[in-house]
Parts: structure tokens; C-alpha cells; sequence
């Protein structure tokens, strides 16, 4: 049994909270470089541009990538002999992140009650996902969600009957609908299968996927380009300017369903789709 204070995961969560903040994960800066030197559209390449600038701009300045910092969504895969001590580990992650965005000087955007609207003054709470892993380490992943993009997020519950051609009409339709509003060009994490709520988790989780990691079944890899490829065939574009990159990636998570039962869920993250990662 490998013992661990829960001032290290304060310190860890304070320190991620920051750094997703600031920093682009690299595959997608690298992937919007690509899409820039693409585009046939004149509009559509000066919108890349610009916002390859902001990247840099933010970078030098040391200022957040984007003046929504979002709600702390943190992940934590715990090792089955790990054992935390010096207190309750959620109050841990709460302070880490109350921490992070006032030391990172961050937007603090949460509200303690969805109808008052009372602003809680430290971004908290955090949204904790926690899953039980073989081993003694913590793998920890902290993904700012602004609600530009998640407010276009929707879940489908579809049958079986409705089939391959049934989930990649439902995946483009929520992101036709949701149009510029999720400040594309945008990645968009899917989930299949699970049951109604699990299959929103597994699409949020979709989008700390590396992009340049493809779902490792071929036949879901495939969906995936075929997704991304009728998305981008949408001619929204960048920032709804037009052109033909609309998405840069997609990522799908799958999970055994029910018999009677199809659901899929899409959570879009904007251009933007910001995570960093630690393992204690």
C-alpha cells in the first residue's frame, strides 16, 4: 500500500489548473497549423491565423489561451493500493483548484446554484471523475470546460435498428446545429454505448484523448475519419467564417450497451480543447 498526502494532489491540481490555462495541448496547435496551410479559403486561413497568434501572444504574456477558464473537470484514475491521508481527498481537489485560479489569476465562473446564479468566487466545485486502476500511482487530468462548447453538446438515445448510418447522422447533426457557436474549428469527443449518463462520460472523456491517438478498433477508427470527414464537408469553418475546416479531430470511446439500446452522446470542445496531466 503506497500512502500519499493529499496536500500532493492539492499542489498537483493547483499546478494543472494552470497549465491547461496557458497552454495548448500540442497536437491540436499542431493540427491548427495544418489547417491553416490547407485552407483554400482566404477567410478561413487569416481565422487560423489569428488564432495561432493568440497561442503566441498568450504564451509571451503569460495569459490564459482563452478568457473563459471554464468549470475544473478533473479526472483521477487511482491506484487500488493507493492510500490518501492528511484528509478527504475531494476537499483536496477543491482546494487545488481554488489555488490554481487565484495564483494563475483565472476567470472564476462557477455558480453555486444553477438557478440563483450566486458566483461561489473560487471556480469551485470541481467536477471530479474517479475510476479504481490496478497499481499505486494517481494519473490525474484536469480539462477546463468553457460552456460555449459544452452548451452544444447533446445526447441521442437511439436504437439498434438506427445503426452506423443512424449515429454519424446524429454526430453531424448536433454539430451543423450548433453552427459557430462552440468557436470552431472545434474537436468533438463521442461516446457510444454505456446507458445515458455513462455515455456522456465517456464522450467528455473522449476529448482528452491525444488527437493523434486514433481509437484502437479499426472499424471505430474508421468512423472517426468518416465523422470528421463529413463535418468538415459542413462549410462552417472557422469561427463560422466558411471553409473547410470545421472540425480537426474526432474522437469516439465505446462501452457495452443494452440490447435495446443505442446511445450516443457528443460533447464539443472549441478550438481550445485544453487538458494537462500529472501522475502522482
Amino acid at each position: 500500500m503506497r500512502e500519499i498526502s493529499v496536500l500532493k494532489v492539492e499542489e498537483t491540481i493547483e499546478e494543472l489548473c494552470i497549465a491547461a490555462n496557458m497552454n495548448l495541448p500540442c497536437d491540436l496547435a499542431k493540427r491548427l497549423t495544418v489547417a491553416g496551410n490547407n485552407e483554400q479559403s482566404a477567410a478561413a486561413k487569416a481565422v487560423i491565423g489569428d488564432i495561432c497568434d493568440n497561442l503566441t501572444a498568450a504564451k509571451e504574456l503569460g495569459v490564459p489561451i482563452c478568457q473563459d477558464t471554464g468549470m475544473a473537470v478533473v479526472f483521477m484514475d487511482i491506484g487500488q493500493d493507493v492510500h490518501f491521508s492528511g484528509g478527504d481527498l475531494f476537499d483536496a481537489v477543491n482546494e487545488g483548484v481554488r489555488r490554481g485560479y487565484e495564483k494563475g489569476l483565472l476567470r472564476k465562473s462557477v455558480v453555486s446554484d444553477p438557478m440563483r446564479r450566486e458566483n461561489t468566487g473560487d471556480n469551485t466545485p470541481a467536477v471530479i471523475h474517479t475510476r479504481i486502476v490496478p497499481g499505486d500511482r494517481v494519473n490525474v487530468t484536469v480539462a477546463p470546460k468553457g460552456f460555449g462548447s459544452e452548451n452544444m453538446s447533446r445526447i441521442f438515445m437511439l436504437t439498434p435498428a438506427d445503426g452506423r448510418a443512424g449515429v454519424v447522422s446524429a454526430v453531424v447533426s448536433a454539430v451543423k446545429e450548433a453552427g459557430s457557436k462552440p468557436c470552431p474549428p472545434i474537436v468533438v469527443g463521442v461516446g457510444i454505448g454505456g446507458d445515458f449518463e455513462s455515455c456522456a462520460l465517456l464522450s467528455k472523456r473522449a476529448l482528452i484523448r491525444s488527437t493523434d491517438t486514433e481509437n484502437p478498433d479499426p472499424y471505430y477508427a474508421g468512423l472517426e475519419r468518416e465523422l470528421l470527414s463529413e463535418m468538415n464537408k459542413l462549410g462552417i469553418g472557422p469561427q463560422g467564417f466558411g471553409g473547410e475546416t470545421t472540425a480537426l479531430a474526432v474522437n469516439i470511446e465505446t462501452a457495452p450497451t443494452h440490447i435495446a439500446g443505442l446511445p450516443v452522446a457528443v460533447n464539443i470542445g472549441c478550438h481550445v480543447t485544453r487538458h494537462s496531466s500529472a501522475v502522482i
